[in-house]
């Protein structure tokens, strides 16, 4: 199994092997750092917007885009029946060292297993989707895995203060951006990340079938949505 750039640096912090920088091309230009302890995170690092989001949890839980398990274990800690999702193999590994119960290797939109009350979708989970498209396309798969009274818990930016001195592309949404992971000089390859704007999340969310509410806003313009199912 070929494992990517992202997953192998992931996996060698994990087993103390940490060899280089873990990187990020993007789609503007920028080559970052993608600082990977923050995927190990403990409940005392979180910021107060995630603790607010897990408070928020309620029955069933399933946690999309898991990673390593930061909000699982805390979750599975409290007593939830919590549910992990992951498509990366070698992070679902991590997880279940970790002890982690329920795991599961899938990509969310292949995954119609059962029916939760929360959906989790943390450190900008709803990027997965990818676009506007996939967006749409997520808020239709999700009403067949959310209970009648079901809630989305999710994260995300709006990103519009990085185009203060650009030019906004014109051929798509200026929060779909093209990332690709780099370690120990081994490229992985593109994808696409979301960043959407509140007020665009609510558009979209109630032309699908959803209420989005924004219940916490930061000073990094960094936000937390609860979305349920319109009556």
């Amino acid at each position: 199994m070929t494992i990517s750039p992202y997953a192998q640096a992931i996996r060698d912090y994990f087993n103390y092997e940490f060899k280089a920088k873990l990187l990020l091309d993007t789609s503007y230009g920028i080559q970052e750092e993608m600082p990977v302890e923050t995927f190990f995170r403990n409940e005392d690092d979180f910021t107060a917007l995630e603790t607010y989001a897990l408070s928020l949890c309620r029955g069933k839980v399933l946690d999309v885009g898991a990673g390593v398990g930061a909000s699982s274990l805390v979750l599975q800690n409290r007593g939830f029946d919590l549910t992990a999702l992951e498509v990366e193999a070698p992070l679902v590994e991590i997880m279940i060292e970790r002890g982690i119960k329920k795991v599961v290797c899938k990509n969310i939109f292949e995954y119609d297993a059962q029916h939760f009350d929360t959906i989790l979708m943390m450190m900008n989970g709803i990027g997965l989707v990818g676009t506007i498209q996939g967006l749409k396309d997520f808020l239709e798969h999700a009403k067949k895995l959310l209970t009648p009274s079901g809630q989305i818990l999710l994260d995300s930016s709006n990103i519009a203060y990085f185009y203060q001195d650009k030019v906004k592309p014109g051929a798509h949404y200026f929060g779909e951006i093209g990332y690709c992971y780099q370690y120990q000089n081994k490229k992985g390859k593109w994808f696409n990340w979301l960043y959407i704007d509140p007020e665009r999340l609510q558009d979209i969310a109630w032309k699908h079938g959803w209420y989005a509410q924004i219940l916490y806003e930061d000073e990094t313009d960094q936000y937390l949505a609860r979305l349920r199912l319109a009556e």
